[in-house]
């Protein structure tokens, strides 16, 4: 799927007083040319003196388009924007950052979209290089003699060019390294002095298809012949669908696959959709942990396809315990070659082996191909427990129940879903029904992981619901704003527990461990006295606010209502007030 080629995608756009024509350039038109070139549609931003000379040349050099200024009110914001844009598309969207301290106010969704193996192009700007330059002050304190490090260790790759011929390669090599595989973010840091230095000519643009990211790499025929022939003599084989792309040709491949081999599918709540949650072969819901029944039903696996499983070791440890993995361990995944030695997000090592090193989409046709086509039973799947609703308040059952409901002949995206929700309460039949988990456990970035994708896939016919915690919501309100101003329709569900209620899940377990009073677990916690009138803040916005929803009969109504609001045009946000606790192993 590819939203952005749609005409109707289009958003609000802010346009400028068209500008003179002049036979004079700058540092930063050059900057924003190739941005042009390379096809971004869009750059999220809220912005700063440090990369002033860059805004002008997209406002007034290309009349704001192409890309378009994205406005956010939280740095924080715009590369979560950038992070769902790409979720849902598969392309990369930029985002600038305002110096040292727009770039420490991002780290946090810096980090979640290199966890989440994003491809963003992070502009980022510093005062003067050479003191000379700089104004009194303000200059000194933005700048750094090292920005990047900041972010380094959880960046794909990072530069601060020296001159405009430095940085136009700068952002080409930046751009292909963020899209080649394994993705994430980069970062390119813009020296006020050479986006403000006057150019002469504005330079030859260079012939983006040369500095293209390269395709897909294929893996080592003699492993794919080894996996296939494991697959293909298994008595009790199963496939764990992991991080995968939206495309749908993959889609279709991994569920071929499936079938011929007659093998179970297993997917997680942490990565996007990649596999049809109803069909026959899949084993779950899909969760966030695994249950006792499902670790059992892996134990007993004599072969594991691992398609780039997030966290594969822990999965296996949750399954085997303190005993030896016995499967023949399939792993398909070119992740480690972004491991790094600060963060620890590559996880646990685990056995493997046949190594195809490679994403899933280069290795599912070959294995596809490869195999002989099984027509063993298969053992029968766990029973799936739906939580009860509760009668008298509004449950995150109840909330699964009205979605399902509501929702029922529409297409539908969930750009996120909450830590308790239970996977079994809807259904994903396509690789955009749901887009995963924002990556390195970041609360906040929610809302605008919804918005980015909302962005993505406007003017597709696909319905955004984002399906949020109170206080993810609460760190990134905001981005209600910046989606009623550009006109990108979207629906965020607040499940709202009026607590950071994971953690007092955690106090109660230390002060079970210790002997001490479980009951004061809500201290630190709790989010009440004042309540919060999150339907309020909407409204404030000039979004939709319904709220507060306390009546399990009101749940449906009220989402019907949104939907009907997101298919005008709106944006909405629904308050609903359920009750603590999880529906699932969060």
């Amino acid at each position: 799927m590819n939203a952005s080629k749609n005409l109707s995608s289009a958003i609000a756009h802010d346009a400028p007083v068209r500008s003179k024509e002049s036979a004079e350039f700058w540092g930063s038109d050059a900057v924003a040319a190739v941005l042009r070139e390379l096809g971004i549609r869009y750059i999220a931003l809220n912005p700063g003196a440090s990369y002033r000379g860059l805004h002008d040349s997209i406002v007034n050099y290309l009349g704001n388009r192409d890309p378009q200024m994205v406005l956010s009110i939280h740095d924080e914001n715009a590369v979560a924007i950038a992070h769902g844009y790409w979720k849902a598309s598969g392309q990369m969207m930029a985002a600038a950052l305002h110096s040292n301290v727009g770039l420490m106010h991002a780290t946090m969704a810096i980090f979640d979209a290199w966890c989440d193996r994003a491809a963003i192009l992070i502009m980022g700007a510093t005062g003067p290089w050479d003191a000379m330059k700089r104004r009194p002050w303000i200059d000194w304190i933005h700048t750094a003699s090292d920005q990047g490090a900041l972010i380094r260790d959880y960046t794909k790759w990072d530069n601060q060019p020296g001159s405009v011929a430095a940085a136009l390669e700068a952002v080409l090599r930046g751009s292909q390294i963020a899209q080649t595989a394994p993705r994430g973010p980069v970062y390119v840091n813009l020296d006020i002095a050479m986006q403000e230095e006057k150019i002469g000519p504005l330079p030859v643009m260079p012939d983006i298809a040369r500095y293209a990211a390269p395709p897909p790499v294929r893996p080592d025929p003699g492993t794919v012949a080894a996996a296939a022939q494991l697959l293909s003599g298994a008595k009790n084989p199963i496939m764990f669908a992991g991080r995968c792309t939206r495309s749908v040709e993959g889609w279709k491949a991994r569920v071929a696959l499936a079938e011929k081999l007659n093998l179970r599918a297993l997917t997680n709540l942490k990565m996007a959709a990649a596999f049809p949650t109803d069909h026959r072969l899949h084993v779950g819901p899909a969760a966030n942990r695994l249950s006792a029944d499902l670790q059992k039903f892996i134990a007993e696996a004599d072969v594991i396809l691992s398609l780039d499983w997030l966290d594969l070791a822990g999965t296996l440890k949750q399954a085997y315990g303190a005993k030896p993995v016995t499967a023949k361990i399939i792993q398909v995944s070119c992740d480690a070659h972004n491991h790094r030695g600060w963060s620890m997000d590559y996880q646990a090592m685990p056995p493997v082996d046949a190594y195809l090193m490679c994403e899933p989409e280069a290795a599912v046709p070959l294995l596809l191909e490869a195999v002989k086509a099984r027509t063993a039973a298969v053992p029968a799947a766990p029973e799936v427990r739906l939580p009860k609703a509760a009668d008298d308040a509004v449950s995150l059952r109840g909330v699964g129940d009205a979605l399902h409901a509501a929702t029922r002949g529409l297409e539908v995206c969930y750009t996120h879903l909450p830590i308790g929700w239970h996977g079994g309460y809807v259904r994903f039949r396509h690789p955009l029904d749901y887009l995963g988990a924002e990556g390195g456990g970041g609360v906040g970035s929610g809302p605008g992981i919804t918005v980015g994708a909302a962005l993505a896939l406007k003017g597709s016919g696909r319905l955004p619901i984002g399906v949020l915690g109170d206080g993810d919501f609460l760190m990134a309100n905001t981005t209600i704003w910046t989606a009623v101003h550009y006109r990108i329709p979207c629906l965020m569900i607040v499940c709202n527990n009026r607590s950071f209620f994971n953690d007092e899940l955690h106090q109660e377990r230390v002060a079970i461990a210790r002997g001490r009073p479980p009951e004061n677990r809500w201290i630190g916690q709790r989010i009440g006295d004042p309540d919060i009138d999150l339907a309020a803040m909407a409204r404030a916005q000039g979004a939709t606010g319904i709220g507060p929803v306390t009546q399990p009969a009101d749940v449906l109504p009220a989402i019907r209502k949104g939907i009907e609001t997101v298919q005008a045009g709106g944006v909405c946000l629904i308050d609903a007030r359920v009750l603590p606790g999880y529906d699932a192993d969060g």
